[in-house]
């Protein structure tokens, strides 16, 4: 290993330390009531979260075929410092303490997490254990600012703006992502194996399997017909996947990419409106429509949009979660103007609020995915060169890959 990086034993677990001495002390002096109260979330509620964002994603961001230990041991890491620094945000900038439902705060801190996870996935195999904890931390920082200026100023309902994960975490890797120099596309690291496929596509199953509770764990109206519209979507955008799969590569073979993306669009297009859809034939052409746009937009997006902007989407994340969370905000806000169409007068200012939200979580996101990136280039984070890119062996004990290098 490289002299320039061995200080890594001197300087990852005790920033992990610090972090967790100070997440204690800010939990002693701010949650030391009398002990939560009962919550409306049940406990299989809040278990069909922690397996998709522990299992789901973890397993999903598994595909680089010498990268797949940092994929999961990093994704749990990031994840457990995570969900302790959201429930303190959640507390001092949304001001609602934990105690006041400890079980629905700790599924609310798991939900936000999602978006860590998915901007993770835009530099993933790019960034150092340090870089991962310092851009959760910020990130986790950033997004409860955002809801709050979209829940006071705004008037966004909490559940519609915890649905902003998707934006926002996409939104935010994407502009790390621009600060980082892109590997050479010759890469052999930079690809897959039919094992590390086969490890991505188990975590797509546990997130297409999982994805109905999460769009229905915070609802506050009708949780059954989340959960019904959300997995009309799920299964429109997964059979269009094998479909468009056929239809768009040369051999006329299905694509291992193209499954494990457009099979979960269908669950990020639905989330904002996942309440709200009386009929499932309009949850089933939301989930057409976001598996159309991921499988097709990935032309587009490889040859022009992510080379001209010197993105490197590691995990597709603009695919999966952008472009469909994009569509699904637009939905939302038709399937308003319908709803509301005899009302005219009122129409114009809901309209308003609903575009200006998610609007400014993706201006948020970009602006301060852009200066995080910044920071992290920073020599004392340690950047590793391109070289290292896509290792397992940089991090972990891990002999028997060491004889292949």
């Amino acid at each position: 290993m490289p002299s320039n990086y061995r200080s890594f034993r001197k300087s990852v677990p005790w920033l992990i330390l610090f972090l967790e001495a100070v997440f204690i002390i800010l939990f002693y002096f701010l949650f030391s009531g009398d002990g939560a109260s009962r919550s409306d979330i049940s406990y299989a509620d809040f278990q069909d979260v922690n397996h998709m964002v522990i299992f789901g994603f973890g397993f999903f961001l598994a595909f680089l075929k010498r990268y797949s230990f940092s994929s999961t041991g990093f994704n749990l890491l990031i994840i457990v410092l995570g969900v302790q620094c959201s429930i303190l945000m959640e507390g001092l900038v949304l001001l609602q303490k934990a105690q006041e439902g400890g079980l629905k705060s700790i599924t609310k801190a798991a939900v936000s997490m999602t978006a860590v996870v998915i901007s993770s996935g835009a530099v993933l195999g790019k960034t150092n254990p340090i870089q991962l904890i310092v851009m959760t931390i910020v990130e986790i920082i950033v997004f409860h600012v955002s809801r709050w200026i979209n829940k006071i100023f705004l008037q966004v309902t909490d559940n519609i703006s915890m649905m902003h994960v998707h934006l926002f975490g996409a939104y935010f890797g994407l502009a790390v992502s621009s600060r980082f120099s892109e590997p050479s596309p010759r890469s052999e690291k930079n690809a897959s194996t039919p094992k590390s496929d086969l490890l991505s596509m188990l975590g797509t199953l546990f997130l297409w399997v999982f994805w109905p509770s999460f769009n229905s764990v915070l609802a506050v109206e009708d949780k059954s017909k989340a959960i019904y519209n959300t997995y009309f979507a799920l299964a429109v955008s997964a059979v269009t996947a094998f479909a468009l799969s056929v239809l768009t590569t040369k051999d006329g073979k299905f694509r291992m990419t193209h499954i494990r993306s457009a099979a979960l669009a269908g669950g990020v297009i639905i989330c904002y409106a996942a309440q709200s859809i009386e009929y499932p034939w309009i949850a089933m052409i939301l989930g057409l429509l976001a598996s159309v746009i991921t499988i097709l937009g990935s032309f587009c997006s490889q040859r022009c949009l992510n080379p001209a902007l010197k993105i490197h989407d590691a995990s597709g994340v603009h695919l999966t979660f952008g472009l469909p969370g994009v569509l699904g905000a637009l939905a939302q806000v038709v399937l308003l103007v319908i709803k509301n169409r005899t009302d005219l007068p009122s129409l114009g200012y809901l309209v308003m609020i609903d575009i200006g939200a998610f609007c400014l979580t993706i201006s948020v996101a970009l602006i301060t995915g852009f200066i995080t990136g910044l920071i992290l280039n920073f020599k004392l984070l340690k950047t590793i060169p391109v070289s290292k890119y896509f290792e397992d062996h940089f991090y972990w004990e891990f002999p028997h890959l060491a004889v292949g290098f």
